[in-house]
């Protein structure tokens, strides 16, 4: 783990990984490099695949940048494709979820604000392992 104050540079397929089914993370920075300021993650869907579920957070707003294929995502009651390059912003407190409607795996890019939801990244990966054949 890196310094608060020292740069964070990680090369392709670098930080921390999370594999759940067929959604895997990678957190690049978290809240113990960021001050809680921010976490920054990606979030991969394998072909014709869901993501976590409808959710949302009482405090954070996450930003999603579309970095490969089309991640359907859910903001309130629309979904809404957002592409490579795409931009999307959810305030907190928003219902919201992802999925993966294409025959291409996709990905996203996750800003999450303030940071802090990295804690949570090991009791969702025992979720997903103990209901994977559900």
């Amino acid at each position: 783990m890196k310094e608060k104050d020292e740069p964070i540079v990680l090369k392709t397929n670098e930080g921390r990984t999370y594999k759940m089914g067929t959604m895997t993370a990678v957190f690049k920075a978290d809240e113990d490099e960021t001050s809680n300021k921010y976490s920054i993650s990606e979030w991969w869907l394998e072909p014709n695949s869901e993501g976590p579920g409808a959710h949302q957070h009482e405090e954070n707003d996450e930003i999603f940048y579309g970095i490969e294929g089309t991640t359907s995502i859910l903001v309130g009651v629309k979904w809404i494709d957002i592409e490579k390059g795409a931009f999307l912003r959810i305030p907190a407190k928003t219902i919201h979820d992802f999925a993966n409607r294409t025959d291409e795996k996709c990905g996203v890019l996750n800003f999450f604000i303030p940071g802090g939801f990295e804690r949570n990244m090991p009791s969702i990966v025992k979720w997903f392992e103990e209901n994977e054949n559900e």
